[in-house]
This record gives structure tokens, sequence and C-alpha cells, in this order.
């Protein structure tokens, strides 16, 4: 007999530690291979923690609450055979509810983070900082007090490593000039004066989920850190009702679901994206990343009333089968709520549709790190003028307006107008007679 640990599984691009959310095993139960052991959540996505033994559950190494970092051990498992690794004990977790001891009683990742003197001496604190922070905080001589000041975006408020990047991007403040306990007091007497919320009797008060409360720190989080700006374009797009209209009926009986037009609103936004490769970029600091693949975000609505965006990675090297094949299979997992952290991270570009509520257009909010979103809206017909040898005349198209907001920071208006020009230009062009298999 041996003990082997079940570590915490990498996640995706960015995702640096979870939330355990609960236990789906007890100590003693019999453990096969792919059994869930436990619920975590990041700002992400909820998901489980299979298991790669069999065995018995001896330990958990983590109670709900705690946030625990990527390649930390969750729990210890007894096997039958002999162990290759031996279990070496390691403090990677930190308890969100209980954290009250200081920065010296935090054990780094392999106790290779050599945390300042002031971190180490640092008065007890309810906040907790990952060992990326600390480390950022120490290279770039960030006082503890100029810490406990940065807003954080994170679970709980907590400071993550774009907040901090952030913070040093803009400039650190004059703490030698402003009390940092003044200064909160002044933004709590701000909010009670300004900002103060008056229920009356007949009101309903809804706590929001923790969803939501992601969602919302999301969206406050891009308005503050990128310049928005939003460009419009009418399409005519009676080239692809037509070709749905012709397929549709024979599609859902080979395929076994509906096609729907956003598959060909990706492979548009795909070929565009390829022709203007700084849109399919993100930002880091004062550094633009450019990025190899292209990772389509798509926004689902879910039957709770919250959004999430799965993304179909690679989307240019898949053909309309490919893109709708993965839609579906996408949409099906986020409304079941089975959504990996591997199925919502990594995009690069994100399209989301405010036709599918009958509104014309929209302003949508940049999906971070990404640089720019595109909104599509409800198909209408219209009458337009349409040019042809003999002159003009009058017709009944079908028009859609589609609409991108992008972070003006690296994004202007020409090569914002540019590409959503092109994308609009790759959906007229479309071929009615395209053959989809």
């Amino acid at each position: 007999m041996g003990k082997v640990e079940i570590i915490l599984p990498k996640m995706g691009e960015s995702v640096a530690e979870a939330t355990v959310t609960s236990w789906l095993k007890e100590v003693g139960d019999l453990i096969e291979v792919e059994d869930a052991l436990l619920e975590i959540a990041t700002d992400k996505v909820d998901s489980e923690v299979p298991s790669t033994y069999k065995g018995i559950l001896v330990e958990k190494l983590c109670k709900v609450g705690d946030v625990v970092l990527v390649g930390a051990p969750v729990a210890v498992i007894e096997i039958e055979g002999e162990v290759v690794n031996e279990i070496k004990p390691s403090v990677q977790v930190q308890d969100l509810q209980n954290n009250t001891e200081d920065f010296k009683s935090v054990k780094p990742l392999n106790n290779s983070l050599d945390l300042n003197k002031e971190y180490n001496n640092a008065t007890p604190s309810s906040r907790f900082y990952s060992p990326l922070v600390k480390k950022i905080a120490e290279k770039e001589n960030i006082s503890l007090q100029e810490l406990n000041a940065i807003k954080g975006s994170g679970l709980n408020e907590r400071v993550t490593k774009n907040d901090i990047l952030n913070y040093l991007q803009e400039g650190k403040k004059s703490f030698d000039k402003i009390d940092v306990k003044t200064e909160q007091l002044l933004e709590v007497a701000d909010i009670k004066s300004n900002s103060a919320t008056v229920v009356s009797g007949g009101d309903e008060i809804i706590e929001m989920d923790r969803v939501r409360k992601l969602i919302a720190k999301h969206m406050i989080h891009s308005k503050q850190i990128a310049p928005h700006v939003t460009s419009f374009v009418e399409t005519d797009v009676t080239n692809l009702v037509k070709w749905r209209d012709k397929i549709k009926d024979g599609f859902t009986k080979k395929e076994g679901y509906k096609i729907t037009f956003t598959p060909i609103f990706i492979e548009a936004i795909s070929k565009a994206l390829r022709d203007f490769p700084m849109v399919n970029i993100s930002i880091d600091g004062d550094k633009i990343i450019k990025k190899k693949n292209i990772n389509i975000g798509v926004a689902v609505a879910l039957p709770t009333g919250n959004l999430i965006v799965p993304v179909i990675k690679n989307a240019d090297q898949l053909n309309l089968i490919g893109l709708s094949n993965q839609l579906n299979k996408l949409s099906n997992k986020a409304r079941k709520n089975k959504l990996s952290q591997e199925d919502v991270t990594g995009g690069t570009f994100t399209l989301t549709n405010a036709g599918t509520f009958g509104n014309i257009m929209g302003t949508p909010i940049i999906n971070q790190p990404e640089v720019a979103i595109l909104a599509v809206g409800v198909i209408q017909k219209k009458p337009a003028v349409i040019e042809t040898p003999d002159g003009d005349v009058i017709a009944i198209r079908h028009k859609m307006f589609m609409s991108m907001s992008y972070d003006h920071r690296v994004v202007d208006g020409m090569l914002g107008g540019s590409f959503l020009k092109k994308v609009s230009d790759y959906l007229e062009a479309f071929d009615v007679n395209r053959d989809i298999w």
C-alpha cells in the first residue's frame, strides 16, 4: 500500500488558483479513477476535480472556502502497490474566511519566493495575496500599505496580477501625501452621500448570485482599464438567409440539430482577423501580445439569466460543419453547467448576438484581456437601393447592423473600422450556392 496526492490541475491560461466550494467524497470512501472528489470555482467557471488514482480517500488537504493554487495537493489517496513519488508536506492553501495570519506564515510555492522584510514582519491582515502578486510588489518596491490600498478585481476583491500591473502602469500614487485610512473614510462618506439606495416597504431585495457578482466585477474592470470606442456598419445578409433557408431542413435531418447564422459570423470574423492580426491581440502592461491562434468566444445566455462565454479554439481552421458542431457542443454544455475551465479560457475575440432578443444593435463591453468584441443585431427585411447594369432599383433585402467595441489604447478608428467593414464584406459576399458537406 502507498499514498499519493491529488493535485489541483491546470485549468487554462491565466487561471492560477481556485476556491473550494464543496467536497463530493468523504474520508474513507472508495475512489475510482475519474471520480469527482470536490467542486471548485474560479473567476471563469465552476468545475469538478477528478481523481487520477483508484484507492481510499484518507485525507482532505483543504476545506470549503479555501483558495488553492494550481499544482497544489488537495487530497491524499491510499492505493495498492508502490508509490513512485513520495508525498512531501506543502502549504499552498489560504483560507479566505479565517485568514488572519501574517505574510510570514504563508509559505511560498516550492519555498522559492523570498519576501522582503516588510512583508515578513507585516501585522496581521485579512487580505490574501498570491505569491506572484507579492513577488511583483517586492520587485517594484510597492509597500504593504500601498498593496492593501489597491482595489482588487478578483474573487472577494483579491488583488490579481492584472490589478497590480495596471496600478504600476497608471503610476503609483503618493501615499506620503494622502493618508490611506483618511482616503478610505472619505470614499465611504462619498458613497453614503451620493450613491445611497432608498428601499421602500414594498421593494424586493435580491442577493446577487456568485456568477452575477463575477460578471459585474469583470465588466467594471473592463470599463475602468479600456477606453471603449464603438463602430457600426449595416450589412446585407440576404445571401445568408437564402442559403440557410435552402439547407436548414437537410442539415437538421443529417446533423441532428438546427443550424444558425452564428457559425457563418464566426467564419467571417476569423477571416478578418487573419487580414487584420493587430485586432487579435491583448495588452500586458506596456506590451502588446500578438496572438498566434484565433480563438473566438461566443456569449451564451444561461437559463438563470447569467452569461458565459465558451471559446471555439482555432476557429480559423474549422469549416462551417466544424464550427457548427463546436458551437452546438459548447452551448449545450453551458446550459447544463458542464463547461470546463478549458472551455472558457484562451479567447482572443468575442462575438455576442443582440439580435436574439430582437435588438437592432448594441454597444458591448470588451471581454478582457481581449481588445475587441463584435455584436450582431436582428436581421430585418428592408427596402434597399440595388445597383444594376440598367440602373438603380429598389428591392427588399435582409439587413443587419453590426457593432464593434474596441480598446482605443491599441486599436484606433482606422483599424477598428476597417476590420468591421471587412467582416461585413465577407458576409455580403457569401455564396448562396455553397455546399456545406
